[in-house]
């Protein structure tokens, strides 16, 4: 969860999440840093949000636009971001990539199975992601991104893209990843590469999460 560490940074944070549990969840762990809480956690939905127009400095969808698998649906929450925010202000999309599944499938395994293998050619054919086997490791539900797709829903929302760039770059696929950010020199080497990369158009879609970060024109 983000909205717990940007609290205790001292942003004051106001959590939607569609599901109740993940609510009630984020409340419970608020109230444990009593120093530094969420100002609120409810229930909402990213396509219509409570807020007036122009009325935050900032907005993160990370997670609404990857299980909206209806392109009105994903630039209706993105207008709705662009709405909400002030003139000039920041709102930053993630998206999965469309071939997370392809690199998560060889990297665990799951592509020997033959209906994991049907489940990633579609997602590569049309970035629609369904799993009716009900294992949870196989993910649920979604969307995946071309990142040249995001980057035109966050345009014809009404953003002014200033950034897309792949969250985990290389790194993500590593199988020591604890290894690297436990140690701070290596950790520093580790981000330090991730960022050279980034925002490199030939290697967007290799990263799991692609974000898009623009403002309010």
């Amino acid at each position: 969860m983000y909205a717990l560490p940007l609290a205790r940074e001292g942003y004051s944070v106001h959590l939607i999440d569609a599901v109740p549990l993940h609510v009630e969840q984020a409340k419970e762990a608020s109230a444990l840093q009593p120093d530094a809480p969420l100002a609120s956690a409810r229930l909402g939905d990213a396509r219509e949000l409570a807020w007036d127009d122009k009325s935050v400095d900032a907005l993160l969808l990370l997670g609404p636009l990857y299980h909206l698998t209806f392109r009105d649906d994903r630039l209706q929450a993105l207008r709705e971001a662009c709405r909400v925010v002030l003139p000039g202000g920041v709102a930053a999309a993630a998206g999965i990539s469309r071939f997370a599944s392809t690199y998560d499938g060889l990297l665990r395994g799951f592509l020997e199975d033959p209906r994991f293998e049907e489940i990633v050619q579609r997602d590569v054919r049309e970035g629609q992601h369904r799993n009716p086997t009900g294992k949870h490791e196989w993910f649920t539900t979604a969307y995946l991104h071309r990142p040249e797709e995001l980057l035109k829903e966050a345009s014809e929302a009404g953003l002014s893209v200033e950034a897309l760039v792949g969250i985990e770059g290389p790194s993500w696929i590593l199988p020591d990843l604890d290894f690297w950010l436990e140690d701070p020199r290596r950790r520093w080497t580790l981000l330090e590469s991730i960022r050279r990369v980034e925002a490199e158009p030939s290697l967007l879609g290799a990263s799991a999460h692609i974000l898009v970060v623009g403002r309010r024109r």
